[in-house]
């Protein structure tokens, strides 16, 4: 068996450095996936880079504005119990909530489940419906982008070589929201096999602001203006909310896999964002 070596830097530089040195290295951050991986042989790293000692990667802060930063080593337990996440930032502290078992809310983070990309993760069309922004630091510098822009395709994001997410930023969310993640899957614990996620503010008895993500069914979240626009101004009414609903159905691009077929999957999506908008609704009333 060849020898792997294994690195504990204590800054984000001394991490980026590592990984420019060793192509093959790769950035150990919860270890819930990766680890995972490695015992199956679909990886094989010449080195770990654990990002466990870092501290400037960890924690949530929320700022005067209402903006919030989540470090990327940030566990899902600390995120799921977070009281900074709070209006229509509690989407994310509710998907977080449901992130598969306690051992794994445990140890797992968010950066290291936004890097791996998987569709039916539960943060993505939580962060996706948050507007929220990637941190990515970089050897010489950092960027930012959105979410909805880091990803690509499936499993696949924009995140280059030698670089590292140290961040996750929520915008402000509107006066007043709510958020709210529904989630439908086998069993509890289980990956997806839809999700919604909604970021919904109202005006009187109308809808003055509505984010909705569908999760699990495509290569990543399914968020569409043409949607939004169907809800917005209205009372979330069931004929605004079966157009929403087929809209988002007919730009999903969902697969057959084990936890179900693509066509279930488009059947659910309506009844799903109808009853994830209806819950959201119901805790501003």
């Amino acid at each position: 068996m060849t020898a792997m070596a294994f690195h504990l830097p204590d800054t984000i530089d001394g991490a980026l450095r590592l990984l420019a040195a060793d192509p093959e290295a790769q950035l150990l951050a919860g270890g819930a996936t990766l680890v995972a991986m490695m015992n199956a042989g679909l990886v094989q790293p010449s080195a770990l880079v654990s990002l466990r000692r870092i501290a400037a990667l960890r924690g949530i802060e929320r700022s005067a504005d209402g903006s919030v930063r989540i470090g990327a080593m940030t566990r899902h337990c600390d995120t799921a119990r977070s009281e900074d996440l709070a209006g229509g930032h509690a989407v994310v502290r509710e998907a977080a909530s449901v992130i598969a078992s306690p051992p794994v809310r445990n140890m797992g983070t968010m950066g290291g489940s936004v890097a791996f990309a998987d569709p039916a993760a539960d943060y993505l069309p939580a962060l996706v419906a948050a507007d929220a922004e990637i941190e990515i630091a970089r050897p010489g510098g950092w960027r930012r982008l959105p979410v909805a822009q880091f990803l690509l395709d499936w499993y696949q994001t924009a995140l280059e070589p030698a670089e590292l997410i140290a961040a996750l930023h929520l915008p402000p969310a509107p006066t007043a929201a709510v958020g709210h993640y529904d989630k439908l899957s086998r069993v509890e614990g289980d990956y997806a096999t839809a999700s919604v996620a909604v970021v919904l503010a109202m005006s009187g008895r109308a809808c003055s602001h509505i984010a909705v993500a569908v999760g699990a069914c495509g290569p990543k979240p399914v968020r569409l203006a043409e949607a939004e626009r169907a809800l917005l101004g209205s009372p979330l009414d069931e004929g605004a909310l079966s157009l929403a609903g087929r809209l988002l159905a007919e730009a999903a691009d969902p697969v057959d896999d084990v936890r179900s077929s693509a066509e279930y999957r488009r059947r659910v999506i309506p009844r799903l964002v109808r009853r994830a908008v209806r819950s959201a609704a119901a805790r501003i009333a």
